[in-house]
């Protein structure tokens, strides 16, 4: 029953529309244009709202001691 309701909550999640979304990539150390991702910022809030949080994310995994890839953010759903 879980399941059930998590693919569902999935499918709906991915039906809304992608005005206000912001999606999270990194590259990879082993291929600098390689386009990875992170997260999706969808929150029925407004799209500067996904965006901070996605800029705010950005800068936080970008800070880490060692990081070796870049993060970057981008206006709607992920694409590969």
């Amino acid at each position: 029953m879980r399941r059930a309701l998590r693919f569902c909550a999935v499918l709906l999640g991915g039906c809304g529309s992608s005005e206000n979304v912001e999606t999270l990539y990194r590259n990879s150390p082993l291929d600098e244009n390689a386009r990875i991702h992170v997260a999706t910022f969808d929150a029925t809030e407004s799209r500067a709202y996904n965006q901070q949080n996605c800029r705010q994310a950005q800068e936080l995994f970008q800070a880490q001691p060692g990081a070796r890839t870049r993060f970057w953010c981008e206006a709607g759903r992920y694409k590969q």
